[in-house]
């Protein structure tokens, strides 16, 4: 009987060493070598009581944990952790699927945000005036076409009383016309009547068309335009972007347009979308390309954002040996300013793997790589062989199949549970 009970914990050990190295054993292996290990020692004991060598530890009496053991009392095998769902729900334990995913290489650079030039305004004074009224002040958000400004100007005086005069004689000079050439159809005027008649009518038209055109170029609206219009000088200044006002370079009365005056008024900028510009090593830059993705995050920033490469500069900077490359980032919610400084992560190769594991997921215990596989009953700890890696991601190439979930987060926990039910087992 004690050779056969030798023979037969032998068997057992094997078995729970095997399962323990080679993680990707089914199942099957590892219940087998639970059940000699576990119940047929207690039989062995039943028919031997006499052998000291197999007697498993007497259970404490009241001990009530549900880590480590069975509903029945009996010890749980080792590895597993018992929990009921209500457990792992408090300890927020969060459990997901393992499959196939991707692995991404990054680039991480330094970069410096600035504004899109593509978004930037210039508010000019197109005329010769006086600023009466300014609209906007520092930091305030502006509308596309908006009014920002108000100028009085002689100039703008003078094209719309041209304008006016022209208009005027034109109406004039079309009635006329039609009257003379109606006439002239009837047999009642002569030839060289009409003649005049419509050259006259035709040298109004020029002078109002060209009276049309010197509003246009100044942007002035003709509608509304009449011998009853008053405030001929003023002069509305519109924005062409919708955003901030970023620079006021005006003051109220100020002279604008003028020699030697101020020509401009405001800077708008639409802070929506902000470009980071990137210096790229000469080491580095055949890895970038125009299109790619790429993630900045700075410090006391608390986000990240995504963004693209949209530029690389086909000449280097002779000092550093650099390149300038500029990539657009999304800003709506305006989290990113102008003048700091960011790192930006580029997506340089990815990479895909047939079972891709969060960082998060993984433990060490002992010196080997483990994660905690979801059982009906709770966990059970499987010890994993890893391959490549990203910053959030790891391949796992030996010891899980596709489709078993695990623990992905507070992991620790499970660890910690496996801790104090080993240390139980001990005792």
């Amino acid at each position: 009987m004690g050779i056969r009970v030798i023979i037969i914990a032998a068997v057992a050990s094997f078995g729970i060493a095997v399962g323990s190295l080679v993680p990707t054993v089914a199942n099957a292996v590892r219940s087998i070598a639970s059940y000699i290990s576990f119940a047929n020692f207690g039989q062995l004991q039943a028919q031997d009581p006499g052998n000291s060598a197999v007697k498993p530890a007497a259970s404490k009496q009241g001990h009530d944990r549900t880590e480590g053991r069975h509903d029945d009392g009996k010890e749980a095998p080792e590895g597993v952790i018992k929990m009921r769902p209500e457990q792992i729900e408090a300890a927020k334990i969060e459990v997901a699927p393992v499959g196939k995913g991707v692995l991404t290489q990054r680039l991480t650079v330094p970069g410096t945000i600035g504004p899109d030039t593509n978004r930037i305004a210039r508010i000019a004074a197109k005329v010769v005036g006086t600023v009466s009224e300014l609209k906007k002040q520092l930091g305030d958000t502006v509308s596309k076409g908006e009014v920002v400004a108000i100028l009085e100007s002689r100039e703008v005086a003078e094209a719309k009383s041209e304008y006016i005069s022209a208009k005027v004689n034109f109406d004039l000079q079309s009635t006329l016309f039609e009257r003379e050439q109606a006439l002239f159809e009837k047999k009642i005027k002569a030839e060289n009547q009409f003649l005049r008649a419509r050259m006259t009518f035709a040298e109004a038209q020029l002078r109002f068309d060209l009276a049309r055109q010197k509003l246009s170029a100044l942007n002035v609206d003709e509608t509304g335009l009449s011998r009853q219009s008053t405030g001929l000088q003023r002069y509305e200044i519109r924005t062409p972007i919708a955003g901030r006002v970023v620079e006021r370079l005006v003051d109220l009365g100020a002279p604008v347009g003028g020699e030697g005056q101020a020509k401009e008024l405001y800077v708008i900028a639409d802070l929506s979308s902000v470009w980071i510009e990137l210096t790229i090593s000469t080491v580095d830059l055949n890895q970038i390309k125009e299109g790619q993705n790429l993630r900045i995050s700075a410090a006391g920033a608390g986000k990240s954002s995504e963004g693209q490469v949209v530029f690389i500069s086909p000449m280097l900077n002779q000092e550093t040996r650099s390149a300038r490359v500029i990539a657009s980032v999304d800003n709506k919610d305006l989290t990113w300013r102008p003048g700091s400084y960011v790192s930006a992560q580029i997506l340089v190769d990815e990479q895909p793997v047939d079972l891709r594991l969060p960082r998060k997921a993984l433990q060490t215990i002992g010196g080997k790589q483990v994660v905690f596989v979801r059982t009906p009953e709770g966990f059970e700890k499987r010890e994993v062989a890893l391959g490549k890696s990203d910053e959030e991601g790891i391949e796992v190439v030996f010891g899980l199949d596709p489709g078993e979930t695990v623990a992905v987060t507070n992991t620790f926990v499970l660890k910690a549970e496996l801790g104090k039910a080993e240390a139980e087992h001990a005792h």
